[in-house]
């Protein structure tokens, strides 16, 4: 299988790092093929800008989505948006790696996707029914998450709430409104305060749910 592996987390030596290597290490003993775009060391701009778009529709006034329409007809996006469209077009399944910030991710990584998952290539802007005929339907999804707090105040009733209903504005709005096929969600609560013991069991569970994938991706 081919797997496109995008994580946001400022410092390799934290425990969202260490869970990282721990998943492409699984990954690839399992046999399978990994891209990473690790955002923040790559220093990914997270800013949709004019510039995204070298060869303009429109030079007067900027209007992104349908610069970005265009864009995907011929291809005429800014470097670093190709490179990760090409990882994207390659990719069977597409694994998503962040702590929580304000009961989402973090701004790097929302901004690859609305860099990166553009109109017309992550999604069909010309009909009411984008979530029967999403562009990605030969392609699954996966969020891997951390929090800082537990899980009660992550629970229903919770005072954050459910955090599976929190994430459903990126799994059923943005990956399934593409067409995707998601896999349940991986949380891993109060990592902040995690202790060695438990640090390193949960990164043997991480590892055997990576092990597991098979039959439920497509």
């Amino acid at each position: 299988m081919k797997i496109c592996y995008v994580y946001a987390h400022p410092e390799p030596k934290s425990f969202n790092g260490a869970l990282k290597d721990t998943a492409l290490v699984a990954l690839k003993e399992k046999g399978h093929e990994v891209k990473l775009s690790d955002l923040y060391a790559m220093k990914f701009d997270p800013v949709l800008k004019a510039s995204d778009f070298p060869e303009r529709k429109n030079s007067e006034v900027f209007n992104p989505f349908f610069e970005a329409i265009k864009a995907s007809k011929t291809g005429a996006f800014a470097p670093d948006i190709r490179e990760e469209m090409e990882k994207v077009k390659w990719a069977d399944l597409l694994i998503f790696q962040f702590p929580i910030y304000f009961t989402s991710m973090p701004a790097i990584m929302k901004g690859w996707i609305d860099r990166v998952l553009a109109p017309g290539f992550g999604f069909n802007p010309v009909t009411n029914s984008a979530y029967d005929t999403g562009l990605f339907k030969e392609k699954s999804s996966m969020l891997v998450t951390t929090t800082g707090a537990p899980k009660e105040m992550y629970s229903e009733g919770g005072v954050h709430g459910d955090l599976n209903k929190h994430l459903e504005a990126i799994t059923h709005c943005i990956f399934e409104y593409m067409g995707m096929k998601v896999l349940p969600s991986y949380i891993i609560y109060e990592a902040s305060s995690i202790s060695k013991e438990k640090g390193a069991e949960e990164f043997e569970k991480y590892k055997q749910r990576l092990l597991g994938l098979g039959a439920d991706v497509v």
